[in-house]
């Protein structure tokens, strides 16, 4: 029976991260955000092709279905051990791997957030910190995204949740490979950072 409930409460938080509002709004505005800019189904390319207030509402609700799926796991699996974290790594896998797009879906890394913040808020804002910290030093977002996706299971590891750590290790390896053409554009000092893109710089991050 609990095996039956675990498959069916990670099935449902899937299915809340396969929901893409980038997509929708995409769809409404005229745009097509898999052949512009970077061709991700994101907040942040989102924002570069149709401006800041798309790019918000899209972030708020990939943080916000990875808050619900990862609630919605401890109402409905009560005492079932992990189901939160595994809830959680499962709406961050539908957002980058939705059944109905091909499995070609957004970065993940707003729903990582979402789902870190469900799990604890309090370490969420000093992760947040951060990265926001490391980003505006390093220059480039990809480097605040690797942060925050290592931090988050190396500090369950070290407080004691080993199992926690190799769940939601899942998903930082599913974000590091979706970025992996940024990993590829550092290395040859092709990426666009904060500056260079704020001074007008006509290639999309």
């Amino acid at each position: 029976m609990n095996i039956l409930l675990y498959a069916l409460i990670v099935s449902l938080a899937y299915l809340l991260g396969c929901s893409n509002m980038a997509l929708y709004v995409s769809k409404l505005k005229g745009v097509d955000m898999r052949a512009s800019g970077s061709k991700n189904l994101g907040a942040s390319n989102a924002m570069v092709l149709m401006g800041w207030r798309f790019g918000v509402l899209v972030g708020i609700h990939d943080i916000g279905k990875a808050v619900l799926a990862v609630a919605l796991a401890r109402y409905l699996g009560g005492e079932l051990p992990y189901i939160a974290a595994a809830a959680g790594v499962a709406c961050v896998l539908g957002h980058i791997f939705p059944f109905y797009l091909r499995f070609k879906g957004g970065k993940g890394f707003a729903s990582y957030l979402g789902m870190t913040l469900a799990l604890n808020w309090k370490f969420a804002l000093v992760v947040i910190l951060i990265v926001v910290l490391v980003t505006l030093i390093s220059d480039y977002i990809v480097v605040g995204t690797v942060t925050t996706v290592l931090i988050v299971p190396a500090y369950m590891a070290f407080t004691g949740s080993l199992l926690v750590s190799v769940i939601l290790s899942i998903a930082t390896l599913a974000i590091l490979y979706k970025h992996g053409e940024n990993f590829v554009r550092l290395y040859r000092g092709t990426e666009i950072g904060l500056r260079r893109a704020n001074r007008g710089d006509d290639r999309k991050l």
